[in-house]
């Protein structure tokens, strides 16, 4: 079968013949624990039920980060350790560990450079609800979200900066690489209006070249994009369109080798998303390549997006706001909750968590879990190995983006009924799901906040009490961390509430909940 194979790979089960996805996850999962709770990652190991039991485990690596503040470091790279040494690399019909891959033979990739039509000045508004907010219209924006709880205080202080420093939206002197460039969630639109020198690397597929092709056309900024073959300066855009491109899970070591070769500072963005059991192979390839040209080029900075719907340490303030939202219910939706916890033998609509857990630095945290079992344990581990880089890099000197970003209707969320139906629902919850345009100004925003502020968090300059507290700044979760109830408990009831169309009595009836 192997020879069949190609690129980055799962192994393969020496009895199935086929790749085993559930044991490398809880394999990885175990390892990371090892290192803080022996006996719970034997537990993982054995785990018969990793698809439905996964989210105990993840919440595990959290409590065991907090309590000592060495430990994400000692979780990071086990956890990574394992993976690079678990996954496997297919080319011309052997096999090699993805530890190894970068000292493989790399055809060389050629640079092709084209540069936006306009000559606008950047700049940057918010769209949202019908309208683009800039100025003192996005500031009462901001202040609203923040009074809401849909983002925190320094989410919300990050983007005051921007408004206050327009001048750090001129991006002529940054080259910045977008793995996955044409992700609907990612910022190509913005950096293109913003004089930025972009490295695309996406697959090699018109449909996709063609949007990246058009959005930096209309834009200021300059295009290096990657070829297989070298291709002429008449080469028109119909060429272009199907001879551009990179793939990051068969091409890895040809990504990386190019990248190095670069003369200029890189800001690596890991923004690209596969389904399934494909984002974790994607998100290996990513961090191989990451981590390849850091060593290469020690002053690149790293950029990532988080899930909201993943398990966090948070400040102590969050899990306060949390449990007064609870004791502050209002009568009918105590009534409501109870009745439906009690004949669902208490599965739905379960308390959230509101312990305080001390760590070694003398400082209480809480936990935000917020996993959605129905994402699945390949999107939670795809995402915590990006939460493990950012960790180690920045602990090791790198400037270090990353910053979690709102539940978002992209269609990669939409096209799953449940969480479409829950997203729709979520405002019965205080929760807030974002549009694409105003998810992709924000965290583009965030991004150069963390580039151009010596303030912002993502500099290694900057002493954290806590190495976790990397996620729990700039974080816009949308309401997730404050609810009152552990989010997966009450999801399901948000579908049923998405699903209502405004003609329904259900729907007016249930927002007069929060006001009974």
């Amino acid at each position: 079968m192997s020879s069949s194979l190609e690129g980055l790979q799962f192994p393969i089960s020496a009895t199935q013949q086929k790749p085993s996805t559930s044991k490398v996850r809880r394999e990885i999962i175990a390892e990371a624990l090892a290192s803080v709770d022996h006996n719970l990652s034997l537990k993982a190991t054995q785990e018969k039920n990793w698809r439905k039991q996964y989210p105990k485990y993840f919440k595990a690596l959290v409590q065991h980060g907090i309590l000592n503040d060495q430990a994400p470091l000692h979780i990071a790279t086990s956890g990574l350790n394992k993976a690079h040494h678990s996954f496997e690399f297919y080319r011309d019909g052997e096999k090699h560990l993805l530890v190894d891959v970068m000292s493989l033979p790399a055809k060389p990739l050629y640079t092709i450079q084209l540069k936006g039509e306009s000559d606008a000045a950047p700049e940057w508004y918010v769209p949202y609800k019908g309208q683009n907010l800039q100025g003192d219209a996005l500031l009462v924006q901001l202040q609203n979200w923040q009074d809401a709880g849909i983002v925190e205080p320094s989410h919300a202080d990050a983007l005051r900066a921007c408004v206050a420093h327009p001048e750090w939206f001129d991006l002529s002197d940054r080259t910045v690489v977008l793995f996955g460039a044409a992700s609907e969630a990612g910022p190509l639109t913005w950096l293109s209006k913003w004089k930025a020198n972009i490295v695309a690397v996406d697959l090699p597929h018109p449909r996709i070249w063609g949007k990246i092709l058009d959005t930096v056309k209309h834009g200021n900024a300059t295009l290096y994009a990657p070829c297989i073959e070298a291709l002429s300066d008449e080469a028109t855009e119909a060429e272009l369109r199907e001879k551009l491109g990179a793939n990051l899970l068969t091409q890895t070591p040809e990504i990386a080798q190019w990248l190095a070769q670069s003369q200029h500072q890189l800001d690596l963005a890991a923004i690209a998303y596969l389904d399934g059991e494909k984002h974790v192979r994607v998100s290996m390839a990513m961090d191989a390549i990451m981590q390849y040209v850091s060593v290469q080029k020690p002053d690149t900075s790293l950029m990532y997006m988080c899930t909201p719907t993943d398990v966090y340490a948070v400040p102590k303030e969050v899990v306060e706001a949390s449990q007064n939202k609870f004791m502050h219910r209002s009568k009918a939706q105590q009534l409501l909750s109870q009745g439906i916890s009690t004949l669902s033998a208490q599965h739905f609509f379960q308390k959230n968590s509101h312990d305080l857990i001390l760590s070694s630095n003398g400082q209480s945290y809480g936990i935000a879990d917020c996993l959605v079992v129905e994402q699945g344990p390949n999107y939670a581990l795809a995402k915590r190995i990006q939460q493990w880089r950012a960790t180690l890099a920045r602990h090791n000197g790198q400037r270090v983006s990353i910053n979690i970003a709102p539940s978002t209707t992209t269609h990669s969320v939409t096209k799953n009924p449940l969480l479409k139906a829950a997203f729709n629902g979520a405002e019965l919850f205080d929760v807030e799901a974002f549009a694409p345009e105003t998810t992709n100004a924000i965290m583009a925003a965030l991004w150069i906040h963390d580039l151009r502020n010596p303030e912002s968090v993502a500099n290694p300059e900057l002493k954290l009490d806590h190495p976790l507290e990397l996620m729990m700044k700039g974080a816009n979760h949308g309401g997730l961390w404050r609810v009152a109830y552990l989010a997966r408990t009450a999801l399901p009831f948000a579908a049923v509430y998405g699903f209502a169309t405004d003609k329904l009595p259900i729907k007016s009836m249930l927002r007069m909940l929060k006001k009974a």
